[in-house]
């Protein structure tokens, strides 16, 4: 840890916010909030910066950057200072080994706020394929090596005699994306460990486990679309043969252009998605530098809005966001008004 760097920072005015060096190349101020990270959550963080701008005019509005979770993360961990990032959003939790990473750098004190849940949606034009999908067939159908054999399906019939016989085609999210974790995590690992003989694997040799379950094929059948979900919307509604992958936030946006499949019969809808019987229902956060809440003007005021638009029927269930049940709202509502810090043991 460098507790200098944070002693460093936090002795410094709030009207004229300097980096200590560490994670930046330099020094400067800042007068604004400065959010990194995932395009999932990103379109919740402009409408709760855009409330922020209007409710509070003292303060100038913050700066949103969609880096993806993985980037923005890694942007957060590298150093305090005005050069480095006051928040992270994610569309997956904060991992060990990243956290790890933020206290080598001397980010010490991170406030983890779970501001509601999403899901990862699969979806397709209005005039799709009708898929009826399952984990186990997004998984013989993405992945690179599916149970550690060659990749021969081509085609969705291919992968099961009942589905079309139309070439598999799949837009989604790129490897530093929170939605391609969750994808791993909620869908292909879970596909890939319907065959028995992986258990046997992953006892024998987790990393060729994480391998085989959540290496995405690279020719041509999964086409990464960087962070641009919107992009995948604009791709799936010109071409019937097409699958996308993305948060449901952006399914509910598009509704008139796009339709939802289901994944083992459920529909990614809101309810299904709020009671977690959509396998595909994640929570969103996001990760808040303690050292920096007295230096940046507003980033105190900047949390707050988050907690009066996350609400049942509030502003950002409008736009897509499923809140977070109750005891976790206010488990969460908690951590943005009272600053309580994330530790090493709640990650492990």
């Amino acid at each position: 840890m460098k507790p200098v760097k944070t002693a460093c920072f936090l002795a410094i005015s709030s009207l004229a916010l300097a980096a200590c060096g560490g994670g930046g190349s330099g020094s400067g101020s800042r007068d604004s909030v400065r959010v990194v990270g995932s395009s999932t959550v990103f379109p919740f963080a402009k409408a709760v910066a855009e409330e922020f701008a209007r409710s509070n005019s003292e303060f100038k509005s913050p700066l949103i950057e969609s880096t993806g979770s993985g980037g923005g993360i890694k942007l957060f961990c590298s150093g305090v200072g005005a050069d480095t990032p006051d928040i992270a959003n994610a569309s997956r939790r904060m991992k060990l080994s990243e956290f790890e990473g933020c206290l080598e750098n001397g980010v010490t004190d991170v406030i983890e706020i779970q501001v509601g849940l999403d899901g990862i949606a699969f979806a397709e034009s209005k005039e799709g394929l009708e898929l009826n999908l399952t984990p186990k067939i997004v998984y013989e159908a993405l992945a690179a090596n599916p149970y550690g054999g060659e990749q021969t399906n081509q085609k969705w019939s291919d992968v099961d005699p009942s589905l079309p016989d139309q070439e598999i085609l799949v837009y989604g999210p790129p490897s530093t994306s929170g939605t391609r974790d969750a994808l791993k995590e909620l869908v292909l690992e879970v596909g890939c460990d319907s065959n028995p003989e992986m258990a046997a694997i992953e006892e024998e040799d987790k990393d060729r486990h994480q391998q085989i379950c959540t290496e995405v094929r690279s020719d041509g059948k999964y086409v990464d679309q960087g962070e641009q979900d919107n992009l995948i919307v604009q791709k799936i509604e010109s071409n019937p043969r097409a699958i996308g992958v993305f948060g449901y936030s952006y399914l509910e946006e598009n509704s008139d252009k796009v339709k939802g499949l289901p994944m083992n019969g459920v529909q990614p809808t809101y309810e299904n998605i709020s009671n977690f019987s959509y396998p595909g229902a994640r929570p969103l956060y996001l990760y808040a530098k303690k050292a920096h809440l007295d230096a940046i003007p507003g980033f105190q005021e900047f949390l707050l809005q988050w907690t009066q638009m996350w609400g049942n029927g509030g502003p950002l269930s409008k736009i897509g966001l499923v809140p977070s049940p109750g005891e976790e709202m206010e488990k969460n509502r908690i951590a943005a008004t009272e600053f309580t810090t994330l530790t090493v043991d709640d990650l492990k």
